[in-house]
């Protein structure tokens, strides 16, 4: 029998490890769960456990990421896409509510369930990060009910309304399973599409943002990334705006998004400064809300902007930046292979996506009559 490289035996050791913390965290729970009743399920030792995971939190992110992605990969399509911005609402929260623990279910496992981050994020900045990754989700959720909308309006307000809704009747079900009937939870997000709202302003810093730097700069795009929205393999040098968002700034994102030009390809990487906790965090959030959409949309009609979790930090890095943090917001524009703007900071995505749109109007729009 031939030997496992080294390569192979790490991989065998964190799936054990990973099969091991599922059942600690299933039958005791998060708070009560410990590393040490993990390492003997596993069989291994403590320090095994802690070479492949830095602690208990990322073990149990991990947990809820993988099962996650094992959902998003066995979603099927809707066999009848919905008609409206309201009855896809309504199914996303049906699809959503699928996860709530039944009155039996034991308090642990049904943790599980609801992909449940209760007493989990217990900082500050891991809680910052959460609101920003709930804002994300927002918005990629408005992007896939737009279409269907018979106005012209931003749905991201209302996209945030419902995701309340179900993460409130989520909170609830874990301290009293079985409250709060599906059905009419599903029908009071259906509901929501139609609430008047005030439209979405645009943020206050906006209109201060500098011009994206115009550059002429060739570069090597990192190769095998994937578009999580989609599932499939993307290009990342060709033609459009790629915007860098560290997940606390991960808001940032509706300004690239609503600023790009027809037909530009936006694609927002996100990065973190800790992969482990914060990185694996945000591969649960989006992951899991991309399950939800791809039973309720068709692949054709999934949102917009190609989304790439960049765990290992190979896009900044290729375009020149340092190590990357949770605040990191950085785009750039490619045009033909190369690197034509570069904006850092605030307004970053809003700026490269604007760059060249007064230039390309007058191409369109022709010489002023004499």
């Amino acid at each position: 029998m031939a030997r496992l490289t080294r390569a192979q035996q790490q991989e065998r050791t964190r799936a054990a490890v990973l099969v091991a913390a599922r059942a600690e965290f299933a039958e005791r729970g998060y708070a009560e769960a410990k590393v040490d009743r993990i390492a003997e399920r596993a069989e291994l030792t403590r320090g095994a456990v802690y070479s492949n995971f830095t602690g208990k939190r990322a073990l149990y992110l991990a947990v809820l990421a993988e099962d996650a992605e094992r959902a998003a990969a066995a979603a099927e399509p809707p066999a009848r896409p919905p008609a409206s911005a309201g009855r896809a609402l309504g199914a996303f929260a049906r699809v959503w509510l699928e996860r709530l623990p039944l009155a039996g279910d034991p308090p642990a496992s049904g943790h599980l369930r609801l992909r449940s981050l209760s007493g989990v994020l217990d900082t500050g900045p891991a809680r910052a990060a959460l609101a920003e990754l709930l804002r994300f989700e927002a918005l990629l959720l408005a992007l896939a009910l737009e279409p269907r909308s018979p106005a012209p309006i931003r749905m991201t307000r209302r996209a945030e309304l419902a995701l309340t809704l179900l993460h409130g009747a989520a909170g609830l079900a874990e301290s009293a399973p079985g409250v709060g009937d599906p059905f009419d939870l599903a029908a009071a997000a259906e509901h929501l599409a139609d609430t008047a709202l005030t439209d979405d302003a645009e943020p206050p810093h906006l209109p201060f943002v500098a011009p994206a730097r115009p550059t002429a700069d060739r570069w090597a795009a990192p190769r095998g990334a994937r578009d999580e929205i989609t599932g499939r393999q993307v290009d990342l040098g060709a033609d459009g705006v790629l915007v860098v968002l560290g997940v606390a700034r991960l808001s940032a994102a509706e300004e690239a998004v609503r600023s790009a030009r027809p037909g530009d390809e936006v694609t927002i990487v996100v990065v973190s400064g800790d992969p482990a906790e914060t990185g694996r965090l945000a591969r649960l959030r989006v992951v899991d809300l991309v399950g939800c959409l791809r039973r309720v949309f068709p692949a054709g009609e999934l949102p917009g902007p190609r989304v790439v979790l960049d765990e290992a930090g190979a896009v900044p890095a290729a375009l020149g930046l340092g190590p990357v943090d949770d605040g990191a917001e950085f785009a750039v524009r490619v045009d033909g292979g190369r690197v034509v703007a570069r904006a850092e900071g605030r307004g970053a995505g809003h700026a490269a996506a604007g760059h060249g749109a007064t230039r390309d109007r007058g191409r369109r729009q022709g010489p002023a009559p004499a």
